[in-house]
């Protein structure tokens, strides 16, 4: 292969045959998506819809305006590739590169402010889509005083989609759709009331045109995108001639389903793939316990047994059976049906999607910021388990692993990372037998299963149990347990 070639527009005709590049006219795309904020999953998703929507000739009315809120770093690759980068998706069948085109532009919010602004008014502007994660809608108290102290210079995700909505209000244009793509249940509903909430503190007229005349579609998003490393950067010029300063790693699978409920026109995603429904909700449920779920209880089972990917824990016996029996016989049972998804099916590809020994996702991933995950992922299944009479030792492992690994040592002695906002707090808590107690009786965490002696009881058992036997021995008592739990 000749020399390596820097990823920018003028590069394009000679990278063309070396990875799929942008065939259409980047200069003509609409700017009529912002997005809220650019990361690795938003390149490898949301962004590869809407460049499909040009590629195929379908239409270039959505090009996307990306905004960043926190690392400048994204903002001096992308400035320096003319807004382009590599998708890298990778399997056991080979790796294939991308280069997407459909952002336009980049504006990193700490410093351009009032361009952010600018691209939220613009007329052109018809939908926002969100990744800021779910502690992006709610803004800490001195963000809250920052946006009503300069309402026009916001620095909170929410401030800045105020600060738009408040400049078509006045200018007589309607509003944008507010499409929330963080991982998060009823995602839309959760937008809609941060976003009113915090119109409410500057102007409860304008909070009220909000509501009246906004729209706040749910949606689940799903496609495995683990850190970009240097790794990756030298296969890409390597495998594929392309120096790229931050491509995009992912697997060939992507899902996006979408509330149809648009107030200025839905983009043609469902011609590139997006499933567009009346009901999210049964499809986020599906991919929030059986995935999210899972990759919780991996995660830390994993690495507490001194494994580091993912697709490590799933070549693994004991890992792998008790991925699969998690999947079957505690969480698809508490599932509604949900027409046009076959549960059975769909267990098999996520444990398909596990195995992928290219994308090799860091189970250190899966663990970060466990206290938002378990709440959600886990134990909400464990209460319905619990409700239904329906036993659920694995799920009740995966809350003991959690808290093992907190401790910060896997069994083969290998230092664990915690990265969660409370780590102080959890580490300092998990050292000891009462603090344990208190974690599981917080209802932060464990909700209405906070006041719930027996799981409490249940959980320490398991933990001690893991303490002294290790991970696999845990595994095979908890894959021998009862179906039912006994009255």
């Amino acid at each position: 292969m000749t020399a390596p070639l820097p990823l920018k527009v003028a590069n394009l005709p000679r990278l063309a045959g070396r990875a799929t590049v942008p065939t259409y006219d980047r200069t003509a795309l609409t700017p009529a998506v912002v997005h809220l904020s650019v990361g690795s999953f938003h390149r490898s998703h949301q962004a590869v819809y809407f460049d499909d929507l040009a590629q195929r000739g379908i239409s270039r009315d959505w090009g996307v305006v990306g905004v960043g809120l926190r690392r400048a770093e994204m903002q001096e690759a992308l400035t320096a590739q003319d807004g382009l980068y590599t998708v890298l998706e990778r399997s056991a069948a080979g790796d294939r590169a991308r280069v997407v085109g459909a952002i336009r532009r980049y504006l990193f919010a700490p410093q351009m402010s009032f361009a952010v602004v600018d691209a939220l008014a613009d007329p052109r502007t018809r939908v926002v889509t969100l990744t800021v994660t779910g502690n992006g809608y709610r803004p800490s108290a001195a963000e809250i005083a920052a946006d009503v102290a300069h309402p026009d210079e916001p620095v909170s995700a929410m401030g800045y989609l105020v600060a738009g909505l408040a400049r078509r209000r006045a200018a007589g244009i309607a509003p944008f759709t507010v499409l929330c793509c963080d991982n998060v249940p009823g995602n839309g509903p959760m937008a809609r009331h941060a976003v009113a909430s915090h119109a409410e503190r500057r102007d409860p007229a304008l909070a009220a045109w909000i509501e009246e005349h906004g729209a706040f579609p749910s949606s689940m998003v799903d496609r495995i995108t683990p850190r970009t490393e240097d790794e990756h950067r030298t296969l890409l010029a390597s495998e594929f001639g392309i120096v790229d300063r931050w491509p995009v790693v992912t697997e060939p699978f992507s899902q996006w389903v979408v509330e149809d409920r648009f107030c200025d026109g839905r983009p043609p995603l469902d011609e590139v793939g997006v499933q567009i429904v009346d009901d999210v909700a049964p499809w986020a449920l599906a991919k929030t316990r059986l995935l999210n779920g899972s990759h919780c209880a991996l995660g830390h089972l994993g690495e507490l047994a001194g494994l580091e990917t993912i697709d490590a824990a799933m070549a693994d016996p004991a890992l792998r059976a008790y991925v699969e029996s998690l999947m079957e016989r505690e969480v698809a049972p508490l599932l509604p049906d949900v027409p046009g998804l076959d549960l059975d099916a769909y267990r098999a590809t996520l444990l398909e999607r596990f195995a992928n020994p290219a994308v090799a996702d860091r189970l250190a991933r899966l663990r970060r910021n466990g206290s938002a995950k378990m709440p959600v992922h886990v134990a909400r299944s464990i209460a319905e388990s619990r409700e239904r009479g329906q036993a659920h030792p694995l799920l009740t492992l995966a809350v003991a692993a959690w808290l093992q690994s907190l401790r910060g040592v896997s069994e083969t002695g290998r230092a664990l990372e915690l990265d969660d906002p409370q780590a102080d707090r959890l580490r300092a808590l998990a050292a000891t037998r009462g603090g344990v107690r208190m974690l599981l009786t917080d209802p932060a965490l464990f909700g209405d299963l906070s006041g719930d002696v027996t799981f409490a009881d249940e959980v320490e058992h398991a933990l001690d149990a893991m303490a002294l036997d290790g991970v696999r021995a845990s595994i095979a008592a908890a894959l021998a347990g009862p179906d039912r739990v006994v009255a």
